[in-house]
């Protein structure tokens, strides 16, 4: 039972983070579509954003003449890679660094000030788990409106309980399976022991 104890695991660290099992999934994923807009709803600490101005920004980021190199200045990075964070206790350097921006807000309620189609790649990383299954519904809805490429999605294949007190965003109220997703438009499932990794395009 790996991933039950797996989940076990993670159930008491409570903490943001998603399994590291799925990082090299989903950033390999962004790297082939090679988006030049992502918006990371449920940024946590800023691990993908960071990860992902890494990869697809690439070449960008520094400038090498001879035996010299440099960091280039912001305004010359081509991807442009926005935010969204529930948790202001959650903000680090690193979204400073890797985030063009980072609103903190209740993502559902930042989500309906976007304006359609303005990201090529949205991605909620174990964000549907925490919603009641109705809001989820309206929160695809929403994720796929701003959305003019692909739409990514992790939730776990087991059920973790969790409640945080100090942050009601970290609360679980749903469990997805995957005909549920495919319910919801996701058509795309990327291999991985202990999430379901979706995508609808």
């Amino acid at each position: 039972m790996p991933a039950l104890n797996a989940a076990k695991k993670i159930e008491r660290s409570k903490v943001p983070f998603s399994y590291s099992s799925q990082l090299g999934t989903i950033v390999g994923y962004a790297d082939q579509l090679k988006p030049a807009s992502v918006l990371d709803v449920g940024a946590g600490m800023g691990v993908y954003g960071f990860l992902l101005r890494n990869f697809l920004e690439n070449v960008n980021l520094f400038e090498v003449q001879g035996d010299k190199g440099w960091q280039r200045p912001r305004g010359q990075w081509k991807v442009r890679i926005d935010g969204i964070e529930g948790f202001e206790g959650y903000r680090t350097p690193v979204h400073d660094y890797a985030y063009n921006r980072l609103i903190v807000g209740d993502a559902l309620e930042v989500l309906t000030t976007l304006p359609s189609k303005s990201y090529e790649l949205v991605m909620a990383i174990d964000i549907l788990e925490h919603f009641d299954k109705p809001l989820a519904n309206d929160f695809v809805d929403e994720c796929c409106r701003v959305c003019s490429g692909a739409l990514l999605v992790s939730t776990p294949k087991v059920f973790i309980h969790q409640e945080v007190a100090a942050n009601p965003y970290e609360n679980h109220r749903s469990h997805w399976s995957r005909d549920e997703l495919r319910s919801m438009g996701f058509t795309t499932f990327l291999e991985d022991p202990l999430s379901w990794i979706a995508v609808n395009r």
